[in-house]
């Protein structure tokens, strides 16, 4: 612990766990002089063990750490989203000056982060929220991260999170996303996304193991294979990864040791509930926070598996792997177009003025989806900024198109076998709903008149009606 009140350090870090440590590790590499604060001792140690090359001190008392920073002070907080942060802030409160900043970059819920920033206001404290995708190797070598808020603040840190973010093509992933909790929707939608492919590629697993009586190796050089093309991701290489990681206990793919129950944060359950009050469908990514649910059922699952008859083999042949590639990426493009166009519609609902292409290309690099169609995403809402949906860009339509046949023949093999493939079945769906011209909502809407007089509107008129269905009787 340092207790040398003369040292100005120009950024602090509240909460020295691995993110936090290992940004701090990023910022001091970068040439940033630095410091944290953690009430752990451990977490002290961790820190100055790690960044003994850069000779880096923490502090385990707050006010001392307040008073070691450069007026006016810059503290990033990375501790748990809740009423941890809140504390946090309750606690720097009386310590601070005006015109100090709080970035709060943990994955707070985007209302906390409105609340926190008018009361902060009112302080004179600049406060904004800073979503961070990456992981524990992103917080160290480059993440991609998100920032929206207070644009004054934002101005002062933007050279340090350009230096410390990732890069693609010498472009730094980091942009200033918007005004209010714009950074953190933007990263909880992020998440969402993030739900929707790893369960598509749980599904694929299924169906190549269970489907298609793949083992692991063949597998494994199925998802290789894949990573090598235009389905090359973050998500994808580790996943290859995981089928050639050994457990030392058994001998056996560690991949056959673990529970098949699914554990998460709440970040896709946000996206989903979001998404419900903006009336925006995202069924792909509803489908993955549901099929969560459904794992942590194991007893049940167990049970009722003894009830049932199990899948059965999907009919190979020697375009199998090419359909199923093609199904994934069909599925992938549909789950990032549900993420863009919730952001979209939230962007007009809550005032984000966001910009779909700049956070498109800060996502090519640093975060956990990572993929090349990225830059397909970028290029389309550089060509036309007022895209209201992925699906009308004429190039992606192209792609969607040509694995169509595909596409269908994949989905409906695995639902006669029995493997269930709820995300790539609500990708489907999603894709046929949204290209249907007159859907059979009308039947719904006479439903509704009929039993409750909610009235409907009419193809050949202007107006509100309402039929007297007692007409009938």
């Amino acid at each position: 612990m340092n207790n040398d009140q003369t040292v100005q350090y120009e950024f602090g870090m509240i909460g020295l766990g691995t993110m936090g440590r290992n940004l701090l590790l990023n910022m001091a590499d970068n040439g940033f002089s630095v410091t944290g604060y953690d009430k752990s001792e451990k977490m002290l140690q961790f820190f100055e063990e790690e960044g003994v090359d850069h000779q880096l001190k923490g502090f385990a008392d707050i006010g001392q750490f307040v008073d070691s920073l450069q007026s006016p002070r810059t503290i990033i907080l990375l501790v748990p989203a809740g009423t941890i942060v809140d504390s946090v802030i309750e606690e720097l409160q009386p310590l601070l000056a005006e015109g100090d900043i709080i970035i709060d970059s943990g994955n707070s819920y985007f209302t906390d982060t409105s609340r926190r920033s008018l009361a902060l206001k009112e302080r004179g404290i600049h406060f904004f929220g800073m979503g961070i995708s990456g992981g524990e190797e992103g917080a160290r070598f480059g993440p991609s991260m998100m920032p929206g808020g207070d644009k004054k603040a934002y101005a002062v840190v933007k050279e340090m999170l350009e230096a410390v973010s990732a890069k693609v093509n010498n472009e730094p992933c980091v942009a200033y996303i918007g005004p209010g909790a714009s950074g953190h929707f933007v990263k909880m939608t992020h998440n969402g996304i993030e739900y929707a492919i790893m369960q598509l590629l749980a599904e694929t697993y299924d169906i190549l193991k269970n489907g298609l009586r793949y083992n692991n190796t063949q597998i494994q050089q199925v998802f290789e294979q894949w990573n090598n093309g235009r389905l090359k991701s973050f998500l994808m290489e580790i996943t290859k990864d995981v089928f050639q990681f050994v457990d030392e206990k058994t001998g056996n793919l560690l991949v056959d040791e673990i529970k098949d129950e699914a554990k998460s944060k709440g970040t896709g359950k946000w996206t989903s509930q979001v998404a419900m009050d903006l009336e925006v469908p995202i069924p792909t990514i509803d489908a993955a926070v549901s099929s969560r649910n459904l794992s942590k059922l194991k007893a049940l699952r167990t049970a009722l598996s003894q009830s049932f008859e199990a899948s059965t083999p999907i009919k190979l042949n020697e375009t199998i792997i090419d359909e199923l590639e093609e199904a994934f990426y069909f599925a992938m493009v549909s789950a990032y177009a549900q993420g863009m166009h919730l952001l979209t519609l939230a962007s007009a609902q809550y005032e984000y003025e966001l910009n779909l292409a700049e956070i498109a290309k800060i996502w090519r690099g640093g975060c956990i989806i990572r993929a090349t169609f990225l830059e397909d995403i970028y290029q389309a809402y550089k060509k036309h900024p007022g895209l209201t949906h992925l699906y009308e860009d004429g190039e992606i339509q192209q792609k969607i198109n040509s694995g169509l046949k595909g596409t269908r023949n994949i989905i409906s093999s695995a639902m006669t076998s029995g493997i269930a493939v709820p995300a790539y079945a609500a990708a489907l769906t999603y894709f046929d709903t949204l290209k249907t011209k007159r859907m059979p909502s009308n039947l719904t809407q006479a439903q509704r008149d009929f039993f409750g007089a909610h009235t409907f509107e009419r193809i050949d008129s202007e107006g509100i009606f309402h039929a007297d269905w007692n007409k009938l009787n």
